[in-house]
């Protein structure tokens, strides 16, 4: 994930919660949090706790965060927001507790028209790569629930459509061939394939370290008669650490009504 497409990720999930930006540049923005962002982001429970007993008016904070140090004038001061960064993390896991899930309508422009909107089934995924490294993916995908027809990269093409939470007037929506859950499964299938066909010399490496620490293990204890639960913590743990693992988790995703013709 590229530090312009952090950025642009954070403009839009500090729209859609409903706070003001107050001050943007390139690589930084300023936004005034909504009480319940800042109860979501600020860590401040006794301030809260506090004002609720009291009866006090809330005075949510401003954050400041910078996506680009290189860009950003020496006047502004922030938390810097890179790819791995406890702040976006705690953003990414505030996401999937905001809006887990969303019902848009495309707001098309076939005016005095009755126009049909084809029902999509819209997932933002996480596919972690895991041993004694780690690696995330993040992957966007989109299947129409009239035909089955599956895209990657929904997300982009999203943000090409003009979308409202209200259906628009003259538009009617098209009932699933396909239900949401049977949707579901078809994705799960998909990525499996997908994963089925990626190169595992991460994983055969992985296992590698894993023999040799393992060996190293057992020559330390060769000599030991019990073992005992030393030993068996130990071997545990380096199952842990190098034991290659593959997990996709659902960050968010929702129903898109669109027209026929929006997605190619």
């Amino acid at each position: 994930m590229q530090q312009q497409e952090i950025h642009r990720f954070l403009e839009r999930y500090f729209n859609a919660n409903g706070c003001e930006i107050v001050d943007r540049g390139l690589g930084y923005l300023t936004v005034q949090l909504t009480v319940e962002l800042d109860k979501e982001l600020m860590n401040r429970p006794f301030y809260w706790h506090y004002l609720e007993k009291t009866g006090g008016i809330p005075q949510p904070m401003q954050l400041t965060l910078i996506t680009n140090q290189k860009k950003v004038p020496k006047q502004i001061n922030g938390e810097v927001v890179h790819f791995g960064s406890p702040r976006l993390h705690q953003i990414f896991q505030s996401t999937k507790n905001l809006a887990g899930y969303i019902r848009l309508y495309e707001s098309h422009d076939h005016h005095f028209k009755q126009t049909p909107l084809f029902p999509w089934l819209g997932l933002n995924v996480k596919i972690s790569y895991k041993c004694d490294r780690k690696k995330d993916v993040f992957k966007s995908i989109g299947l129409q629930l009239i035909n089955g027809y599956l895209v990657e990269d929904f997300h982009d093409k999203l943000k090409e459509i003009s979308l409202t939470p209200k259906i628009p007037d003259y538009a009617f929506t098209l009932s699933p061939l396909v239900k949401p859950r049977s949707g579901l499964l078809r994705i799960e299938k998909y990525f499996r394939k997908e994963l089925e066909k990626q190169d595992l010399s991460w994983a055969n490496d992985a296992k590698s370290r894993w023999d040799k620490d393992l060996q190293l293990l057992e020559h330390f204890y060769e000599e030991v008669d019990d073992k005992g639960e030393g030993y068996e913590n130990e071997k545990a743990a380096l199952q842990e650490q190098y034991e290659p693992k593959i997990m996709i988790s659902i960050i968010n995703g929702g129903l898109f009504y669109l027209t026929k013709t929006a997605i190619s």
